[in-house]
């Protein structure tokens, strides 16, 4: 007990734990005030009210690992299906918190909003207790988090970007209370975080490379074998990622991400292959620039996050720049007796003096380490977005960046407060602009609330999907438990789209498959799958009567029909 009493009083671990508690607080405010301002309260939201169809795949696959241990039916598109189980595009490991949620709380239409806020809650109370910022620090932080208004989008969803966030919030204030000091089992924390996240989107391998820089060049002993065993992590990593991707993932209508550039190395050669590379990035970097002035000068969702990706990147620039400059006037490089100066490596063993990194400049020295490694990441995801996605969908996986940013801007020393405080006022009115006032689209920015016409049809279709579905337990997965989702028809000359979200009320254990209408007609004598839901009037419905396909039901906007 004792022992404890002078742990809790060491570093007035008293005030540390209210800052926590109240940086913890914000998420749930924000999310709070985001459905005040749109006239609705938080317990509305509700997720079979959205248009993002990305919810419906996470949720029901959710629902079937809980349920089954996997999906009985295969998830996919135009009846593609994973190697091996039955995932869709998407790694599974994306959802691996929504899983233990459900695990311990149950699964329902609340949990992913519930989770998505318990998460960003415990990776902000998590953040002050690892990195132990200042009031003006976290006051600073808070804002900027209550101004970046897709935090309180994302939680109020069912998308796992929320996850993306708590995870690189958690991952920076790992790494500074490493640089703080050093400790092997923080070096391994931040390997298993970042290898953990590599594992969810292939691109977030950028956060993995600080732990092996810090491993590598933290003693000047065996750099070069621990340089091969940070070159294995990075293979095992990529391989683990390749092969889940391989055997667990489903093929999508179109790629999820272009190699072109790469195979123009093989077939043009190295000059060839450079000069295509480099009319790539010029052509959609031209593309990037008018999406970004389109997002300034009008309401525009895409143009907004690619705006505020810039202005993030150039308040990060200046960030840095100051960083630098204390470098130099630092003049000496890090004493280890005194822990003064910039210019030693933070990774060196500052554990031989445990003061250095505890000091204030060790501490400046940690915030300079993560700062300088974002912006490594913004200044390489740039490039990568560029050549390996389409412009009008990059821009989600900007924002995880753009999150952590918001974490690193604030922390400074008390000589370069003007500064930053200047610098996160500049970014705060820049989020409210982009993320606040332009935020008109209702697509994007609208949160998905109760309307008791839908809560009526998914009772109806719950009922109906509940009489008519059986789950066949044989052979699983398979496509006899598989629903083909038909993303619309044509009718009188203009495209109608299946009311997807009554689907969120499929049995536990069923595989949805979104199809196009293209595959359907030229493929609706040979589907594989059971069961097919389509709207009602138009030449899927005409093409299912005409090859004897059951009709299990109609409510007169969609119907649901047995295959064989």
């Amino acid at each position: 007990m004792e022992r404890f009493l002078d742990w809790w009083k060491k570093e007035d671990r008293r005030a540390t734990l209210l800052k926590a508690l109240l940086l913890a607080l914000v998420p749930l405010l924000c999310c709070v005030a985001y459905c005040a301002a749109q006239g609705r309260w938080i317990w509305e939201v509700y997720l079979p009210s959205s248009q993002w169809n990305d919810e419906l795949f996470y949720y029901k696959q959710v629902e079937g690992i809980l349920s089954h241990g996997y999906p009985q039916g295969y998830f996919g598109f135009n009846e593609s299906h994973a190697l091996k189980l039955s995932f869709a595009a998407w790694s599974p490991v994306l959802v691996f918190p929504w899983v233990i949620w459900g695990l311990l709380f149950g699964w329902n239409l609340a949990s992913p909003v519930l989770c998505n806020i318990f998460l960003l809650s415990l990776a902000c109370f998590l953040y002050v207790w690892l990195v132990r910022p200042s009031w003006r620090q976290l006051g600073m932080v808070a804002l900027l988090f209550g101004l970046y208004n897709n935090f309180a989008r994302y939680m109020l969803s069912g998308m796992p970007e929320a996850i993306c966030f708590a995870m690189v919030i958690l991952f920076y204030g790992a790494a500074v209370n490493y640089l703080r000091r050093r400790k092997n089992y923080k070096l391994v924390v931040l390997f298993a975080m970042s290898c953990t996240m590599t594992l969810m989107r292939p691109y977030l391998i950028l956060f993995l490379l600080l732990p092996c820089w810090l491993w590598i060049l933290g003693s000047r002993r065996g750099r070069w074998l621990r340089g091969l065993g940070s070159a294995a992590i990075l293979g095992a990593t990529l391989g683990l990622y390749g092969a889940i991707n391989h055997y667990l993932g489903a093929e999508y209508i179109t790629p999820l991400f272009y190699t072109d550039w790469i195979q123009a190395f093989f077939r043009q050669g190295v000059l060839g292959g450079l000069r295509f590379t480099f009319e790539k990035l010029l052509t959609k970097g031209s593309e990037y620039m008018d999406y970004a002035k389109q997002g300034l000068r009008t309401v525009n969702t895409t143009g907004a996050v690619y705006a505020g990706y810039l202005l993030c990147l150039f308040a990060l620039a200046v960030q840095c720049a100051g960083d630098w400059a204390a470098y130099r006037r630092s003049g000496k490089g890090l004493d280890r007796s005194s822990g003064k100066g910039l210019d030693r490596h933070p990774g060196e063993d500052l554990d031989r003096h445990p003061g250095a990194g505890d000091s204030p400049q060790g501490a400046a020295a940690g915030w300079a380490v993560a700062r300088a490694h974002l912006a490594f990441c913004f200044l390489t995801m740039l490039p990568a977005l560029l050549l390996m996605y389409k412009t009008i969908e990059g821009s989600r996986h900007l924002l995880t960046f753009m999150a952590a940013l918001i974490f690193l801007i604030p922390l400074a020393e008390k000589g370069a407060w003007r500064r930053t405080a200047c610098v996160a006022a500049c970014l705060g009115a820049a989020f409210a602009y982009l993320y606040i006032y332009r935020a008109a689209d209702p697509y994007d920015y609208q949160v998905a609330y109760m309307q008791e016409e839908r809560r009526a049809s998914l009772e109806e279709w719950e009922r109906v999907f509940d009489e008519s579905l059986a789950l066949d337990r044989e052979d699983v997965p398979n496509y006899r438990n598989v629903v083909i989702w038909v993303q619309n028809d044509v009718i009188e000359d203009a495209p109608v789209y299946t009311a997807w979200q009554l689907l969120y009320m499929l049995p536990e254990g069923f595989g949805i498959n979104c199809c196009t209408r293209d595959y359907v007609l030229e493929h609706v004598g040979s589907l594989r799958s059971r069961y097919l839901c389509g709207p009602v009037g138009g030449e899927i419905e005409r093409l299912c009567e005409e090859n004897g396909y059951r009709q299990l039901y109609t409510d007169g906007e969609m119907a649901l029909y047995e295959i064989y």
